[in-house]
């Protein structure tokens, strides 16, 4: 502990040395350049490239222990290989780059810097994809959308035809009717509102996958393998609704329980929140209906 001492000494008699207004551009300095990285990793972390940039950490981490137990090889082959290794990484983070200067340079750097919250859109968002759902599964037209979560999907809008609208019953039965030109591809939803039609899925390579099922399916399951995007499908051929989570497909959902799905996956917090509410509802209910109980044998007595 001797050397924590020594350490709060010196970062004490620094302090000490600095003046007022050099303390406080020090620790703004500081906070900004720790919010910058912060947003950066949060960025990083929604997006596919995340396995790439824990890599990248383990061997930095890795590169630290060579040097530690003086690994010499090791750590000559992973310093050589991080320093030309930096526009490999321009290159593989590309897309985050690109998206992080664009929120900098438009309209929107409030979004940047201000937390992201879910809105009513998102409720309505899940009450018109069942109404629309409900009519597609009767008349049985083909349908797929994709409810963004955490992982962005901009490669895969990329792939479609970009929008900014919202989530409207009557609106997707018209994207998905099949004389239109967008209903064989994916609606794409991100916070409520539809980002993205026609948009092309990656398919699963799952041999757990029924032989009956179509593309749709397997494009549904595949994009829920490849990202935490919850999807529904309406079957062409059969009308059956379904929806995939986590590479895992629910099939023969009735519009009740899809609705109840879609929920509880894109709005825990309000299904947290509900349960509570039925909780202390039923434990006043539970201890007026005690108290009403007592008041009654009294009055028996």
């Amino acid at each position: 502990m001797e050397w924590g001492r020594q350490a709060l000494q010196v970062l004490s008699n620094t302090v000490q040395m600095l003046s007022p207004a050099d303390l406080l551009a020090g620790i703004l300095d500081i906070a900004i350049v720790a919010y910058l990285i912060y947003r950066l990793m949060l960025l990083v972390s929604r997006t596919s490239t995340a396995n790439v940039a824990k890599a990248i950490l383990l061997l930095v981490v890795i590169l630290w222990v060579s040097e530690v137990l003086h690994l010499r090889l090791l750590n000559f082959i992973l310093g050589r290989t991080l320093e030309l290794g930096f526009l490999a990484l321009i290159v593989i983070f590309q897309p985050e780059l690109r998206k992080l200067l664009e929120q900098l340079g438009s309209n929107r750097l409030k979004t940047f810097f201000a937390k992201e919250k879910e809105t009513s859109d998102l409720e309505t968002a899940i009450t018109q994809t069942v109404t629309a759902y409900t009519a597609l599964s009767k008349d049985r037209v083909g349908a797929l959308m994709v409810f963004e979560r955490d992982n962005l999907l901009d490669d895969v809008i990329t792939t479609g035809t970009p929008l900014d609208c919202g989530v409207d019953a009557a609106l997707l039965k018209n994207l998905f009717w099949n004389k239109a030109p967008l209903h064989d591809g994916a609606v794409i939803v991100r916070l409520g509102r539809i980002v993205g039609a026609g948009c092309m899925l990656p398919m699963s390579n799952s041999t757990a996958l029924g032989k009956d099922l179509g593309m749709r399916h397997r494009a549904a399951v595949g994009a829920s393998e490849r990202s935490d995007a919850v999807v529904a499908v309406v079957s062409e051929e059969t009308g059956a609704i379904s929806l995939a989570v986590g590479g895992t497909l629910m099939q023969h959902l009735a519009p009740d329980k899809l609705e109840q799905l879609l929920r509880s996956e894109l709005m825990p917090q309000q299904k947290e929140e509900e349960q509570k509410a039925s909780f202390l509802s039923n434990l006043f209910r539970s201890r007026k209906g005690g108290e009403t109980d007592g008041v009654q044998d009294k009055e028996a007595q």
